[in-house]
């Protein structure tokens, strides 16, 4: 079962002062996501870094994994002796110390927590603190490859990128785990911003989904926050059309697979009010346990896959978006 917000951190307003882009170099943050592990984050997350990298952009990949940090090992880097545990403890002063070379040209990983116990539950504090040094490292792109689950960092830090990827497998678990995926970051979207604070009672009953108030859909809530405050069902309708996570369906082997991403499009429009952007499928290729079991890049190890031409496009198309900043909603 997918790992779900609990209560009482609604009581903490999540990354407030963090949601918008801080003063930096970085252009843009791409985060990569997803309700049920083994959906192929890590895998989606080095192949995109590369694929960035080869487009002579200075890229640096990620690991938010904090409970299970991978994202080294599918770029072919051994365990590197600084994290992102090192930074969180103040053991090194800067990110830039656990900031390390692949060996791809234009690419630099930083490593998941190695000492999950003490990071999986980030105080605002933290978060706010590692998205103001992601924003401001030595890079033009910033690659999150997301835990598993919807716990509360793993939402923040998806909301907190100017591109936010869900990814799905088309099965039902996978499917249903997306659905909660994008339904925790929907309420957790309007939950941590201040005009809703006068009817987060609400918010908090919705998500809930056994209530007194008969709320079971977003359209009931919009209903209930409407009838309290009018400016705060302005306001939602505002933070909903600025609201498009992108979709990518992975391990694709028919046209009845790639159907799939139109349905979760279309089932989210319809319930959410969320213009879901379907940016393309990936091709189920066997050869990828080859390249994990060698601890190589899948993009390096086979180059000609059609897989590796299905991320090049849409990580193409991603970065002619990124040109016009404008069009990407936040």
């Amino acid at each position: 079962m997918a790992e779900t917000l609990a209560h009482s951190e609604w009581s903490v307003d999540p990354l407030k002062s963090a949601t918008a882009p801080a003063l930096g170099r970085v252009k843009q943050i791409w985060a990569i996501g997803g309700g049920k592990g083994g959906v192929g984050k890590s895998l989606i997350a080095s192949s995109m870094a590369i694929s960035l990298s080869r487009f002579h952009q200075k890229v640096v990949a990620i690991d938010l994994d904090l409970g299970g940090a991978n994202l080294h090992t599918t770029l072919g880097v051994d365990l590197p002796q600084q994290s992102l545990s090192d930074f969180i403890a103040n053991r090194v002063p800067r990110i830039d110390d656990c900031v390390i070379p692949t060996g791809i040209p234009n690419l630099s990983v930083i490593s998941g927590a190695q000492d999950s116990i003490g990071v999986m539950h980030l105080q605002n504090e933290h978060k706010v603190r590692l998205l103001e040094a992601f924003r401001k490292l030595d890079a033009d792109y910033v690659i999150f490859d997301l835990g598993a689950g919807t716990s509360s960092h793993t939402i923040d830090f998806f909301l907190a990128a100017d591109v936010g990827m869900v990814t799905v497998l088309p099965e039902p678990t996978s499917i249903e785990n997306a659905y909660r995926f994008i339904k925790s970051a929907f309420y957790r979207k309007l939950r941590s911003s201040p005009t809703m604070d006068p009817v987060a009672h609400l918010i908090d009953a919705a998500m809930e989904g056994k209530n007194d108030l008969g709320i079971k859909t977003p359209s009931d809530l919009f209903r209930e926050v409407n009838a309290v405050s009018p400016e705060a069902g302005m306001r939602m309708k505002e933070l909903i059309a600025g609201m498009q996570p992108r979709l990518v369906l992975n391990q694709v082997r028919t046209q009845t697979d790639i159907d799939v991403g139109f349905s979760i499009k279309s089932v989210c429009k319809r319930y959410f009010g969320i213009d879901i952007d379907y940016l393309g499928y990936l091709d189920y290729d066997s050869s990828v346990w080859q390249a994990v079991r060698r601890k190589k890049p899948f993009m390096v190890e086979f180059p000609n896959s059609r897989l590796v031409g299905n991320i090049d496009k849409i990580t193409h198309h991603l970065f002619r978006k990124a040109s016009t900043p404008s069009t990407i909603p936040r």
